[in-house]
């Protein structure tokens, strides 16, 4: 089956695309996108997502799936926007 992988960082752009075998996991296509963040993910320094919706590092992986790998939310937008809502009333 056939997916991709997403890194983005300040100085790094990836989008490896990888041939795995069917019920892959999220954690092997980390391992075989060689972007050496395998550890970072283990760790819990770096969340995965599919399309854009978190997964568990044990998720299985279908045809056509991007595994995009990104940073913890520094915060939660939605109460961001509540603050920042309330200090201007």
């Amino acid at each position: 089956m056939r997916v991709q992988v997403a890194w983005v960082d300040d100085t790094t752009e990836a989008l490896v695309t990888l041939d795995l075998r069917e019920g892959a996991s999220v954690d092997d296509a980390v391992a075989q996108s060689r972007l050496g963040l395998e550890s970072d993910v283990a760790g819990g320094a770096l969340v995965c997502a599919v399309f854009g919706r978190r997964v568990e590092r044990s998720a299985r992986l279908r045809e056509g799936d991007r595994v995009e790998i990104t940073r913890p939310l520094v915060c939660d937008a939605k109460s961001a926007r509540r603050r920042r809502a309330a200090g201007t009333r």
